[in-house]
């Protein structure tokens, strides 16, 4: 099993430590690409425009200005450095040390800057989004498929794909549809249900916590998947086809 992540858009910077050890990351030959959007990221953050290059606001001025200087910032495990709704709600820090190593083992990160990187690799804190388009890159998303496809190929073959990305990074690579579940969360309130985004991140962050942390062995069909999310939720499954991967939804009963 393998659980597919997307970053957080905030990040928790390193406070100290070595700098970005580029050969040290999962999948180092896509590290030519990284290089190529991680100079291009630090031209536009340069820009006496770069907040709008960015599409981002005044409040993240010296996270912008940070991706300036990434080559030379502190680096630390993706697990520290994402942050937010999804990533407090896995709580990596409160796992037990078997747990964390599964967590290690099982979770890759699809990335903006880095296309995609173990949950154990350090990395600097920055600011980018897979919806941005830079300069000699272009749309992030349409940069990474080609890259992603053929570097996670042997990586993924033979594992079930719990995919937790939100609908920007799953732009960026398309798993085989066979062994794929997405993951969907829906409230649902005298009878209609209704697609929630906050919820969906925290649910899907439970959903990682608990297939790391339940006994037994890991979930290795889209049929197992379901019957370990119906554990904690009511849950129903979706049939994939050649091309769709299956759906997990997961039902968040509000009302009567």
């Amino acid at each position: 099993m393998l659980i597919l992540l997307p970053p957080s858009e905030g990040k928790t910077p390193a406070v100290r430590g070595s700098a970005l050890d580029w050969e040290s990351l999962s999948f180092p030959e896509l590290n030519s690409y990284r290089a190529k959007v991680l100079d291009a990221l630090g031209l536009v953050s340069a820009h006496e425009d770069a907040l709008a290059l960015l599409g981002v606001g005044a409040s993240l001025k010296d996270d912008v200005e940070r991706n300036t200087r990434l080559h030379a910032e502190p680096a630390a495990p993706a697990h520290q450095v994402y942050s937010g709704v999804l990533y407090d709600a896995l709580g990596y820090q409160t796992l037990t040390s078997a747990q964390r190593r599964k967590a290690v083992e099982s979770i890759l990160v699809v990335s903006a800057l880095w296309g995609a990187i173990g949950f154990g690799d350090r990395v600097p804190a920055y600011r980018l989004s897979m919806g941005t388009a830079l300069p000699d890159v272009g749309r992030l998303a349409s940069f990474w498929k080609p890259q992603l496809t053929q570097a996670l190929a042997f990586r993924v073959e033979g594992e079930l794909l719990v995919d937790c990305r939100s609908s920007t990074y799953a732009a960026a690579w398309a798993p085989p549809a066979a062994q794929t579940v997405s993951v969907n969360v829906f409230s649902e309130s005298n009878g209609k249900r209704t697609v929630v985004s906050h919820f969906a991140k925290h649910t899907r962050g439970e959903l990682a916590r608990h297939l790391l942390s339940r006994r037994g062995k890991a979930p290795g069909t889209p049929e197992q998947l379901l019957k370990a999310a119906s554990e904690i939720w009511t849950a129903e499954l979706t049939e994939g086809t050649a091309r769709k991967p299956h759906t997990l939804s997961i039902i968040l009963k509000t009302g009567s």
